[in-house]
């Protein structure tokens, strides 16, 4: 991924096969928090990829669905 993306943006971390939504950079990697909530990770950027369509639409749906539990975003 080049550009570094906006604050809330969907990203894929190869690396680790999780989708991430990227919370700021910091000293040359990127911090992404996973879409139901948690702890923060690190990531070089060239570790990374926009998020498809179809993987952003699941991300959605999963926290609509942890929304709908109550569960901490």
């Amino acid at each position: 991924m080049a550009d570094t993306p906006t604050p809330g943006t969907l990203v894929l971390d190869i690396s680790r096969d999780l989708l991430g939504e990227f919370r700021g950079e910091w000293c040359g990697v990127w911090s992404l928090r996973p879409i139901t909530g948690g702890r923060e990770w690190t990531v070089a950027p060239e570790n990374t990829q926009p998020a498809t369509l179809a993987q952003q639409l699941r991300a959605r749906a999963a926290m609509a669905n942890a929304r709908s539990r109550g569960e901490l975003l």
